[in-house]
């Protein structure tokens, strides 16, 4: 099959070098070689397998991009609320007086520009969330073809005819179920005690695990994350947070 021309800063994006934006960006300011030789003019077609290199420049600043952690509270939203909901945004909680612990950096104007949410938590929900300028970490995230686990512990109660969750329902929660009419992925979902489950899945819909455990009849009391990958929440404070810092993976 004869292969075709991409645009640069797709194929950057696809192999992991930064996020299409930062392509666009990079390419612009002329940080890109392509086989040895400096791109600068946008919207570039090349062959999929040629060298990509990124001049120190824009690779001192990839290092340089703000990851934060937050343990956010039920009663804040994710990103950004509409208009006139009269909801509160979590990034709000991310300033100088809610940092945990003490670490070397401390925030500075420009910290939180250009920060987006990677993982949503609903409103009702609490624990783990991560905001990020690096477009690679939120694609390793929450890209298609991310393979990250999130783990959560899950409060429920059983709303069925039995007293207990009958085990063939279990076995629906680890494989089996869908949403919107696509079939979930497998996920681990075990007891940790008479009332709380740990879930662990590998992809993130928006309300997935209220919606499974409601086909199932479990209603959901309260759910936090603790894990995304090998980052967990640690001692972080309900509502306190703390920068990703040189060396920690995700």
């Amino acid at each position: 099959m004869k292969k075709e021309p991409l645009r640069l800063s797709k194929l950057m994006s696809e192999r992991g070098l930064c996020s299409r934006r930062e392509a666009d960006e990079f390419i612009s300011q002329g940080l890109v070689r392509v086989n040895g030789e400096i791109v600068s003019e946008l919207g570039t077609k090349v062959m999929p397998d040629v060298s990509i290199t990124l001049e120190a420049e824009a690779m001192r600043s990839q290092k340089n991009l703000v990851t934060v952690i937050l343990n956010k509270p039920i009663g804040y939203v994710s990103a950004q609320p509409e208009p006139g909901s009269g909801y509160e945004p979590a990034i709000r909680l991310v300033n100088d007086r809610n940092q945990f612990g003490m670490q070397k950096r401390i925030l500075q104007r420009g910290d939180l520009q250009g920060i987006a949410v990677v993982g949503r938590l609903d409103i009702d929900s609490q624990g783990l969330l991560i905001f990020t300028q690096d477009g690679r970490l939120a694609k390793k995230i929450i890209g298609e073809n991310s393979d990250i686990e999130k783990e959560y512990i899950v409060r429920v109660s059983y709303m069925g005819p039995e007293k207990t969750l009958p085990s063939e329902k279990l076995k629906l929660l680890n494989y089996g179920l869908s949403i919107d009419g696509e079939k979930l992925k497998p996920a681990v979902v075990e007891w940790i005690n008479d009332d709380q489950l740990r879930f662990i899945l590998k992809e993130g819909k928006k309300r997935q695990i209220r919606k499974m455990c409601e086909q199932v009849g479990l209603q959901v009391n309260g759910l936090k994350r603790v894990r995304v990958g090998k980052l967990t929440l640690g001692k972080i404070p309900e509502g306190q947070w703390r920068f990703l810092e040189e060396g920690e993976e995700i």
